[in-house]
């Protein structure tokens, strides 16, 4: 998978808003989640639901604006992660899993880091 970002990090390079856009998704992501996670633990659902529902938006974005023809391979790959990270997601609203949010909001790291 390190070939993978890397491949993918050279593409969004040579786009440098694309790249910002990104980096921000990802941070955004990340507070949701964080954001998520914290209600979930105070037993606060409406405000972890709303948390979650915004992380999964913005999954989806990161998902629907990947460039196969530009991404090759490492954009199939990212398109399988970004859809199990939306199907972790689900699952962590619908059962209000902390445990999900949490595994998702760990991709999400990793992947801003590997920028």
């Amino acid at each position: 998978m390190n070939r993978a970002f890397k491949e993918y990090r050279t593409v969004q390079t040579i786009t440098a808003p694309g790249l910002e856009l990104v980096l921000m998704l990802y941070r955004g992501g990340i507070k949701f989640l964080n954001s998520a996670v914290a209600a979930l633990e105070r037993q606060e659902i409406e405000q972890a639901h709303n948390a979650l529902v915004r992380a999964q938006d913005i999954v989806r974005e990161l998902r629907t604006t990947l460039d196969a023809g530009r991404g090759g391979e490492l954009a199939t790959e990212l398109e399988r992660l970004y859809l199990y990270c939306e199907e972790r997601l689900l699952e962590a609203n619908l059962h209000k899993d902390p445990k999900a949010a949490i595994e998702v909001r760990v991709l999400l790291q990793e992947l801003a880091a590997a920028w």
